[in-house]
């Protein structure tokens, strides 16, 4: 197990992609404190920044304690071990991650998981815009994995994503599923507007209504059988969702017919009581 535990937080961004467990697994204890990190352009040491403790061997475990807003990319690429951050954490978490476990005490700033192919992140507050999200320029957002918000999040949740789960627990901003090519994203406090533009492939499923683009056209009104394959799944990560007909249906809305798109937005509809 390794601690570090952030002295103060920088006056400028810190570019921490070493503070990952394939990075550090491996590595003694002097070659962990001197691992490089970058303040702007200066290369420093680790143990500029961080108090370093390591726990008999350093293993895959990696624990941050402090409000790391400022520290950039941790997890970057891991595809293995576990990282809790006790405390908020910076830009381009789990960034091209292919495995293993984040977990977030408090908020995390943009590009929570942007093109990762594998692992679960899970973010006990807020997160900025871009989760889940494909990096300008890039074709495709993230193909694989779980990404778990508790709070809300901001603009572009799962842009051009193309395959994994998305679930979010408060309100999100707009854009939602921007030219989003496949996989789930699950709203569970709606969304602001333009949910779903240009989208091509997906579902997206909101547990309250939300304001459509006039390019998804109503289709039905059902319950889809795979949705409770995605509760039994989200139930054992501490997730509900409805499903079952006693409790209502989701309308669904096919588009985004401007592109033209197969895509889908479900709404649930709960029976009155």
């Amino acid at each position: 197990m390794i601690t570090l535990t952030l002295k103060e937080q920088p006056n400028v961004p810190l570019e921490a992609e070493s503070l990952s467990p394939d990075v550090m697994a491996e590595l003694r204890h002097d070659a962990i404190r001197a691992l490089p990190v970058f303040l702007g352009k200066r290369q420093c040491r680790l143990d500029d920044f961080f108090e370093v403790e390591v726990e008999g061997e350093a293993g895959d475990e990696l624990e941050i304690r402090g409000e790391a807003d400022r520290v950039k990319w941790i997890g970057r690429g891991m595809t293995k071990g576990r990282v809790t951050v006790v405390g908020n954490a910076g830009m381009h978490l789990g960034a091209y991650m292919k495995g293993g476990v984040i977990e977030v005490s408090g908020n995390a700033s943009d590009w929570v998981g942007a093109e990762m192919t594998g692992g679960l992140i899970r973010i006990r507050g807020n997160a900025g815009g871009q989760v889940g999200a494909a990096y300008r320029g890039s074709l495709s957002g993230m193909k694989e994995g779980t990404i778990l918000i508790g709070g809300s999040a901001g603009l572009e949740v799962g842009m051009r994503m193309r395959r994994g789960i998305i679930v979010v627990g408060g309100p999100v901003r707009d854009f939602a599923g921007l030219q989003m090519k496949g996989g789930t994203i699950f709203l569970l406090s709606g969304a602001e507007i333009r949910t779903g533009a240009w989208m091509v492939r997906g579902t997206i499923v909101s547990l309250t209504p939300v304001r459509l683009l006039p390019t998804f056209a109503y289709a039905c009104t059902y319950n889809p059988a795979f949705l409770r394959l995605y509760a039994m799944h989200l139930r054992a990560l501490g997730i509900s969702i409805p499903y079952e007909s006693r409790d209502g249906a989701y309308q669904r809305y096919t588009g985004d017919t401007s592109v033209p798109g197969k895509g889908e937005i479900l709404v649930w509809q709960p029976h009155s009581s």
